[in-house]
């Protein structure tokens, strides 16, 4: 989900901003107003307008909550990221949406999922609308990048950080990437999974479960 600058229509929402909270370096929530009669399920995005510029952010709130909240991660010379990070509070924001089918479909599966970096914000959608997940992979490569990570430890009955980078006992963390934990540690069965992420992680992952857990079901949001 990069950055665009084409010609765009006109959003369809007004709103504006109530708080800016820091997650890690770079990496804030944005809590939004809610603009009255705006709805939406776990798991959409919407996109938030700068001009002539554009940018989609998967909703982190759960779809009853008062207000909106979006998962921002600075993007070096990114004309909309580095507006969210600097703009005051209580100014006018533009989107529109919601848009996009990547929800909760629940069922009787046990369900995984498994996101890397900002990816983790539908998933955390879906959690505070109330699903619990059997297995929650998130990616990273340091500790300080696990947003979310004791919500996630409480809604999930297995939560797995997995660290790229360096990882000390201390962190209670995986050492590797989310594919070779699926690779080496994660039990064959048939399972709904849910990926949200890089495209080459989700790419990764497919081909995983096509080999090692077939017949189960895979759905994706892809972040650039």
């Amino acid at each position: 989900m990069g950055d665009m600058g084409q010609a765009i229509a006109k959003p369809s929402w007004s709103s504006r901003l109530l708080e800016r909270r820091r997650l890690a370096t770079g990496t804030f929530e944005l809590h939004l107003s809610r603009p009255t009669g705006f709805d939406f399920k776990a798991g959409q995005y919407i996109t938030l307008r700068i001009g002539d510029a554009a940018r989609e952010y998967s909703l982190v709130g759960a779809p009853q909550a008062r207000s909106l909240a979006i998962l921002v991660r600075r993007i070096p010379g990114g004309r909309i990221t580095t507006h969210l990070d600097r703009v005051a509070t209580g100014t006018e924001l533009f989107f529109d949406g919601p848009d996009g089918h990547f929800t909760y479909r629940g069922g009787e599966r046990p369900v995984v999922m498994v996101a890397t970096g900002t990816g983790i914000a539908p998933l955390i959608a879906m959690i505070r609308a109330g699903a619990r997940p059997d297995v929650l992979l998130h990616g990273v490569r340091t500790p300080e990048e696990l947003y979310y990570r004791e919500e996630c430890r409480k809604a999930a009955r297995g939560y797995v950080p997995c660290l790229s980078g360096d990882a000390t006992p201390g962190d209670q963390a995986f050492s590797g990437h989310v594919t070779r934990f699926i690779e080496t540690r994660l039990d064959p069965l048939e399972a709904d999974f849910y990926l949200a992420g890089r495209m080459a992680m989700i790419h990764a992952v497919m081909g995983i479960v096509d080999t090692r857990f077939p017949s189960s079901r895979v759905y994706t949001e892809a972040f650039f």
